[in-house]
C-alpha cells in the first residue's frame, strides 16, 4: 500500500492549495460511459448470522417490552412477590371464595359530580369527602331513578384492586320510600305551595317561657318561612336551640336539620350535644365555597324529602353569613350594590329561603333563619333589607331588653306571623289581639317585663289567657 501512515500525513491546515480551481462545474473532467466501468465481481455468499460465535442467539434475548420495563422507574417491583392475605379480599371473589356483596348497608345523601357520576356522602362528615363515600355510576342513577339530594339506603361491596370508592350494588329505599313509589314522584318546583295550616306546638316543660311567648305572638306552622332578626349578643342561638328541642319533642314526625354556617366551633359542639336532630355545620375557619356546598346539599336533601311527602324543618344560623359566602364565591359581574354586595349574589340565598312552603296534599318544608342587624357592617344591612318582607313570620330580638338581662329579649310589638288566623282558633286569636292592644302603649322593655311576669305565674298558655278576665 502506497498510502503514508497516519503519523506521516500532514495536518489539515497544512494542506497545499489546489492548483486547479474548481469554481465551475464545467471544468470537471467528463465522466466515463457506464459501459466502460469494470464489471462487479460476483457476490460472495454471506455466512449465516446465527453461526457467529461473538454474538448471542437472538432468540435468547429479552423482548423489547421487557427491555422497556427494565428502564421504567414506575414498574411494580413487588409484582413477583407473594401478596399478603389482606390483598385477597380486595381482589375478585372467585379467588378467595367469599362474596361480600350487599353484606353492609349504608345511608347517605347523593351528590352528583361534574363528571356525571355521583357520590353518596355521609352526614357524619358534614356531607364532605370522607373514607365512607360510595360511588354511583350514571347508569345506576337512571336505573334506580335517584336524583341529587336523595337519601339512599344501599348495599355495597368492598373496593377491589384499583378502585377508589365503595361501589354501589343495590338500593333498598330512597327517602324512606320504595323504588316503585320514587319513580312516580312529582318534582319540587311543580308542587303547589299553600299558607301554613298546621301549627307547631312549641310549649314544653323544658322550653321555658321563650317557647310559650313564640306560641302566643309569633306562632310557627308546618311550611313556615320565618326569620329571627337579632342584634349581636341577644340570645338568638339559645332561642334556636330551645326551638329545636321543642320541635323534636312535640313533633317527632318532623325531620329536623340544624344548619350552622360560619359558626364558632364550640357552638357547634354544644348544639350537637343538646339537640336531638341532624346538625350540619361549617365553622368560620372554613372557606366560603364549603359553606355554599354544604348549604346547597342540605337544601336538595330537604326538597327530595318533601317530594316524598315528609315534613322537614331547617333551622339556619345564619342567613346573613350564608349570603356573605355566596357573595364571596359569585363571579364578578361589574354591578356592585352598596356595601360591596354583588348584584346577582343574593339570588341563590333567596332561592334557599324561598324554598320553604306548605305543600298541598302532603309534605312541608319549614325554614327558620336568623338574620343579623346593627353589626356595624353595611353589607349586613343590605342583606337584611333584601330579605325583609320575604318571610311570613318575623321574631325581633332587642338589645335594650337583653342589656337588662331579661331573656328572651323579644320585641313583642314588632314580632308576628302572617295569616295567624289559620294557625289559631278564633277565641285564642281574639284574646291575643286584646293583649297586643294593651301592650301597644308600652316600650319594648316594659312590655316584655309585663308579659314575662304574668306568664311565669301560670303553668301554660291556656291558663294565662283565661287569667286575663280576672
Amino acid at each position: 500500500d502506497s498510502r503514508p501512515e497516519k503519523s506521516e500525513r500532514k495536518e489539515k491546515d497544512e494542506r497545499p492549495e489546489r492548483k486547479d480551481s474548481r469554481s465551475k462545474r464545467d471544468d470537471r473532467p467528463a465522466r466515463g460511459e457506464r459501459e466502460d466501468r469494470p464489471a462487479r465481481g460476483e457476490r460472495v455468499e454471506r455466512p449465516n448470522r446465527n453461526d457467529k460465535s461473538d454474538k448471542n442467539d437472538k432468540n435468547d434475548r429479552q423482548t423489547r417490552n421487557e427491555r422497556s420495563d427494565r428502564n421504567n422507574p414506575n414498574q411494580d417491583r413487588n409484582k413477583n412477590r407473594p401478596r399478603p392475605k389482606s390483598d385477597k379480599f380486595l381482589s375478585e371473589p372467585e379467588e378467595h371464595g367469599y362474596n361480600f356483596d350487599n353484606l353492609v348497608e349504608i345511608e347517605g345523601v347523593l351528590e352528583i359530580q361534574q363528571e356525571g357520576h355521583a357520590i353518596i356522602r355521609s352526614a357524619d362528615y358534614n356531607y364532605l369527602n370522607s373514607p365512607d363515600d360510595v360511588y354511583v355510576s350514571s347508569k345506576q342513577m337512571k336505573e334506580f331513578s335517584i336524583q341529587n339530594g336523595d337519601t339512599v339506603v344501599a348495599g355495597i361491596r368492598p373496593p377491589r384492586l384499583g378502585e377508589k370508592f365503595y361501589p354501589l350494588i343495590s338500593v333498598k329505599s330512597v327517602n324512606g320510600r320504595s323504588l316503585e313509589w320514587i319513580r312516580d314522584r312529582v318534582p319540587f318546583k311543580y308542587l303547589t305551595p299553600l299558607f301554613p295550616q298546621e301549627k307547631f306546638n312549641l310549649s314544653t316543660a323544658r322550653g321555658g317561657i321563650s317557647m310559650r311567648l313564640m306560641d302566643l305572638f309569633s306562632p310557627i306552622g308546618k311550611g313556615q318561612r320565618g326569620m329571627i332578626v337579632s342584634q349581636p349578643k341577644t340570645g338568638k342561638t339559645t332561642l334556636l336551640k330551645d326551638l329545636a328541642n321543642s320541635i323534636s319533642i312535640n313533633h317527632p314526625e318532623v325531620y329536623l336539620i340544624i344548619l350552622l354556617i360560619d359558626e364558632r366551633p364550640e357552638e357547634v359542639t354544644d348544639m350537637k350535644r343538646s339537640v336531638n336532630g341532624e346538625v350540619i355545620a361549617s365553622t368560620f375557619d372554613e372557606p366560603a365555597d364549603r359553606h355554599v356546598r354544604i348549604a346547597n346539599l342540605v337544601l336538595e336533601k330537604a326538597k327530595r324529602m318533601v317530594e316524598c311527602g315528609h315534613d322537614v324543618c331547617i333551622l339556619l344560623d345564619s342567613i346573613t353569613r350564608l349570603a356573605r359566602a355566596y357573595n364571596t364565591v359569585s363571579p364578578s359581574s361589574g354591578k356592585i350594590l352598596s356595601g360591596g354586595v354583588e348584584a346577582n349574589a343574593l339570588q341563590k340565598p333567596k332561592r334557599f329561603f324561598g324554598a320553604a312552603r306548605n305543600i298541598e296534599n302532603g309534605g312541608s318544608l319549614s325554614i327558620i333563619a336568623t338574620a343579623l342587624v346593627d353589626t356595624g357592617s353595611k353589607m349586613d344591612e343590605v342583606i337584611f333589607e333584601e330579605f325583609k318582607g320575604t318571610g311570613n313570620m318575623e321574631l325581633m330580638l332587642d338589645r335594650r331588653i337583653s342589656n337588662r338581662r331579661i331573656y328572651p329579649a323579644i320585641d313583642i310589638q314588632s314580632s308576628g306571623t302572617r295569616r295567624e288566623d289559620l294557625l289559631m282558633d278564633k277565641e285564642t286569636l281574639q284574646r291575643i289581639w286584646i293583649l297586643r292592644k294593651h301592650l301597644a302603649d308600652m316600650n319594648p322593655v316594659e312590655a316584655m317585663e309585663f308579659v314575662k311576669g304574668r306568664i311565669e305565674s301560670t303553668r301554660n298558655n291556656d291558663e294565662f289567657l283565661n287569667s286575663m278576665n280576672g
